[in-house]
């Protein structure tokens, strides 16, 4: 009775503390910005290093804007050549595919890992562990909408291979197109779709046995990306050589329809929210913003009445700078929210307007953030990357607003992919809770964070949507290459990014 009554009075109103919040709505209480509740969510990111060492993998905390974990530069079971990567849709594992045959005695493999976990203390990657491919494989491409098999596309022996992840071995092998560059596996787990960039050819793949399907009426040049709907029952393929965005019915393998998006075409991305396409065009300075609202007929509609172009990221210098080439965008995401979408870019300038770099040309990389109801700039100029100094904070890795980096040969991207070559000067991704955009920096060797929650008045529209601003930097591991002229160790170079949960 005794403890009943205790337990009674600790319920009651003997002591109750109650907190009130005070926001600018209510008289008295100043205007504040709440902070923003996540859970432990993370972003991933692939690093190159100089040949014939290997490269690296990071996983970013993106509630703390940190780097929770790296891989150990000395574990030559990740590649000398990393090329792609991919992670579980329950985020068990995280793959990336080396193309290491590529440099004389390199070995082509398929290293796994298991991400860091929210700990008190640091616990880093699990241990790393390989598939061996055969010699020439090289493969360049990972995908699965599966938590216990991963598919990837061998360039250089025109084959998809499936990875049991639970043995750790290859299972099966078909044979595709010549050149196979993207993957994409439907959500439903029963057909895969091949991009083959060497004879203009989609393979249909079905996921059971691997056994292939006929794809009927497809006349696209170099395909390099293909993506699928969530429902399953349509498949999206990018074209480079004559620029068109092709719709394959999954459950005929027809296309039924094809769009123009300009010769030069190269990223596509599905955004899942809002059932959208995005198309970017270096060629052209463009980008293309296309609506599917579902079902097994329609056909995408170009939202916007023209290609979206960019605005510079002159507006940092000043005068203008008049040597600076138009911003080249190269890659897109979306925000799940819906509110708005990110075009990563770079430009070139001939004579460089930054008294932090001695060289010319030089690369000025940035971002420029849309908002995804009116499609136009929320901020403009567009973001630059690099994060500055102000008085009295610590320093970054890049000087006071330094907005350029002199170009790094090996991060220029070629007009036709292959193995070994970059893929993306600049690659951009958002996390799963829509708080953070992330851009990675290949001639930069670092990954900028860039903070969706935060006010700022560069937001011109006026629409109450926040705008973005940059965070931080992020410096990639350590290269094996020679220091930096100043003495700093040189970092590797990052070139794609993906989200985990």
């Amino acid at each position: 009775m005794v403890l009943a009554t205790l337990l009674c009075v600790a319920c009651g109103q003997v002591y109750r503390p109650v907190v009130t919040p005070c926001a600018g709505q209510v008289p008295g209480c100043p205007v504040q910005t709440p902070p923003t509740p996540a859970n432990f969510h993370a972003v991933f990111a692939i690093t190159v290093n100089v040949p014939d060492s290997p490269g690296g993998a990071m996983q970013i905390d993106v509630a703390g804007d940190t780097i929770l974990a790296e891989t150990p530069q000395s574990d030559a079971r990740f590649g000398d050549i990393p090329t792609h990567a991919a992670v579980f849709p329950n985020d068990a594992r995280v793959f990336v595919a080396s193309a290491g045959s590529v440099v004389p005695g390199g070995v082509d493999n398929v290293s796994s890992f298991t991400p860091a976990f929210q700990s008190t203390i640091g616990t880093g990657f699990g241990p790393v562990s390989a598939v061996s491919l055969p010699a020439g494989s090289l493969p360049v491409f990972l995908n699965s909408t599966q938590n216990n098999a991963m598919y990837v596309a061998n360039f250089g022996t025109r084959s998809v291979s499936a990875i049991n992840t639970v043995l750790n071995v290859v299972s099966n092998t078909a044979v595709v197109g010549l050149q196979p560059v993207a993957l994409a596996e439907t959500p439903n787990g029963n057909k895969l779709y091949v991009a083959n960039q060497g004879d203009n050819t989609v393979s249909s793949l079905n996921v059971a046995d691997l056994s292939s399907n006929v794809v009927t009426g497809f006349t696209g040049k170099t395909p390099v990306w293909v993506v699928a709907r969530g429902d399953s029952q349509k498949v999206y393929v990018l074209t480079q050589g004559d620029g068109q965005l092709v719709t394959i019915d999954t459950a005929t393998d027809t296309v039924t329809s094809s769009l123009s998006v300009g010769a030069g075409a190269n990223f596509l991305f599905f955004d899942p929210n809002l059932n959208r396409l995005y198309v970017t065009n270096p060629v052209t300075q463009t980008v293309y913003v296309f609506s599917d609202t579902g079902g097994a007929n329609d056909t995408p509609s170009l939202l916007a009445p023209s290609p979206l172009t960019l605005p510079g990221l002159t507006g940092i210098t000043t005068p203008a700078c008049a040597t600076c080439g138009q911003a080249i965008p190269v890659s897109v995401t979306a925000l799940l929210d819906g509110t708005r979408f990110y075009v990563a870019s770079y430009q070139i300038a001939t004579t460089c307007p930054d008294p932090n770099v001695t060289v010319s040309p030089c690369i000025i990389p940035g971002l420029t953030v849309f908002d995804a109801n009116s499609l136009t700039p929320m901020i403009t100029p567009a973001l630059t990357l690099l994060s500055w100094s102000p008085a009295g904070t610590t320093p970054g890795p890049f000087a006071p607003n330094q907005f350029a980096v002199p170009p790094v040969a090996t991060c220029v991207t070629p007009p036709l992919y292959s193995p070994g070559t970059t893929r993306f000067r600049v690659f951009t991704t958002a996390s799963v809770d829509s708080t953070r955009v992330y851009v990675s920096m290949c001639d930069a060797g670092a990954i900028a964070v860039i903070d969706t929650t935060n006010g700022n008045t560069n937001d011109v529209n006026s629409n109450g949507t926040p705008a973005d601003s940059l965070v931080t930097d992020l410096p990639s591991p350590f290269s094996s290459g020679a220091p930096q002229a100043n003495g700093q160790p040189a970092n590797q170079n990052p070139i794609f990014m993906l989200p985990g949960q």
